[in-house]
Formats: structure tokens, C-alpha cells, sequence
């Protein structure tokens, strides 16, 4: 989440105090935004708990999630399921080891993360969509606005 989402969204005491609990919480965090606009994640950061990424991609919010699979790997996806995305509840949350559609009830092992296409399901964000270096994971903001139309009634 960039400085400025933060800013224009949590301008109030109250805002700020649910950003400070969400954060500390562990499922939501600030990812890089660079300036390119392109979103970067710390790999070291992701745990067996998904992390959740909110970000503005031109004044569309969206969301990415990264979460440690148990061969150990770092999975992302959008937290958008590819079937129920139009409903407006078609997100995910996590319940142990299991991702569960909030529109359909739909439940999907965090080893699917990624690896799995179709169906219900969160839309995955393979490595054709993301690049992995010394910095972390890269995911560019010309795939982010690509994925816009699946945000579209996000969490309404």
C-alpha cells in the first residue's frame, strides 16, 4: 500500500487505529510500491499465514496476497476468485491451512495457491506475471492494470 492510499483513506484517528490492528494482525501489509507502480514483495516477510497487499491501481482497489506453501515456496495470487469475482464477494480468507470463498463457500488448500487454474478459485499470478530477484517478488503494473476488470465490484 502506498504512503498516499494510506494517507487519503486513513485521514481520520479512527482509520488509523484499524490500519495499526490490521497491521499488526499480520494479514494485511504495506508492499512496496515503486514508483513505477509496480508492486514489490519481500519473500523473507511471507509466512505460512497469507499476507494481504492492498493496492490502488488507477482508482481501482485491488488486492494481492503472497502466502509460504508447505514445500516452502512463496505463492501469489489476486484475492479474487476466477469464478465468483463478479458477485462483489468473490475475495478470500484464510481459516488454517484453507483459503474460503466468501461468496460461494468454496474452500482451497494454500498448496493450490498458484499452481491451480480455473474453476473457484484465487486468480493466480504465475511466474510468467512476476519477476523474482534479489529484491524480492515484482509483480508490474502493466499486469496490475490488466486485472483491473476482475476488481471491478470488489468487496460491494
Amino acid at each position: 500500500m502506498s504512503k498516499n492510499v494510506v494517507s487519503s483513506k486513513f485521514k481520520s484517528g479512527k482509520g488509523l487505529f484499524v490500519l495499526a490492528l490490521l497491521l499488526a494482525s499480520g494479514t494485511i501489509a504495506a508492499a512496496a510500491e515503486l514508483p513505477n507502480g509496480d508492486l514489490l514483495i519481500v519473500p523473507d516477510e511471507i509466512t505460512e499465514t497469507a499476507t494481504f497487499f492492498p493496492i490502488n491501481v488507477e482508482g481501482v482497489q485491488m488486492e494481492v496476497f503472497a502466502v509460504r506453501a508447505p514445500d516452502g515456496t512463496v505463492r501469489t495470487a489476486f484475492n479474487t476468485c476466477q469464478v465468483c469475482y463478479a458477485s462483489g464477494r468473490g475475495y478470500y480468507k484464510q481459516e488454517g491451512g484453507m483459503f474460503v470463498c466468501q461468496n460461494c463457500g468454496n474452500r482451497f488448500r494454500t498448496s493450490d495457491v498458484e499452481l491451480v487454474h480455473g474453476g473457484c478459485n484465487p486468480v493466480p499470478i504465475t511466474s510468467r506475471y512476476k519477476t523474482v530477484d534479489e529484491r524480492g517478488i515484482t509483480i508490474a503494473k502493466s499486469f496490475l492494470v490488466r486485472a483491473k476488470p476482475i476488481f471491478a465490484r470488489w468487496k460491494r
